[in-house]
């Protein structure tokens, strides 16, 4: 796995003979590669050399002068799913290496697990204490808002009591000399 960290994965190791491919167990995990392979070519390179094909294959010259819209539409297809392909293998090799890990050091899989737990609690924590400070926020205007309709001796009664108020709080208007 450390050369996967430097960007370079190593090609899968061969599936041990007796099990049937595609068949449950290791020997299943990795499926056989569809066309050859050059041995010194990584999966990490096949994948980035699909990528690649892909963006080649929608920019191409020939594209653009005047190709069938079925014939660009059918190449373009059959670049993405090489490329999809490869993604695949890669994937499967990472989940075997995760498997042999798994297999070899339980408790490094079960240190993770307890490290991504503590990270999630930690996450959800924070966001209840965000939504704790919201409420204490909004439970304040209210109190407010409730201690303003207690003073009814203050505000004057009757039909045009709002209005009084409401005119009370707009400032005269300054006297032009």
């Amino acid at each position: 796995l450390t050369g996967a960290v430097n960007g370079r994965a190593a090609a899968p190791p061969e599936a041990p003979r007796g099990g049937p491919p595609g068949g449950p167990g290791p020997a299943g995990l990795i499926p056989p590669p569809a066309g050859p392979r050059n041995p010194n070519n990584t999966l990490v390179d096949e994948l980035e050399a699909s990528f690649e094909a892909c963006f080649a294959s929608l920019v191409s010259q020939d594209y653009v002068n005047g190709t069938d819209q079925e014939e660009i539409r059918t190449g373009v297809d059959q670049c993405i799913q090489k490329f999809l392909d490869v993604a695949r293998q890669t994937e499967c090799f990472f989940l075997q290496k995760r498997l042999q890990l798994s297999v070899q050091k339980p408790e490094q899989v079960i240190k993770e697990d307890v490290s991504e737990l503590r990270n999630e609690l930690q996450r959800k924590e924070a966001l209840i204490q965000k939504h704790l400070g919201k409420l204490r926020h909004w439970q304040q205007v209210l109190e407010d808002i409730s201690v303003q309709h207690k003073k009814p001796a203050e505000m004057p009664q009757g039909p045009l009591a709002y209005l009084e108020q409401a005119s009370a709080n707009i400032p005269a208007p300054m006297k032009q000399t």
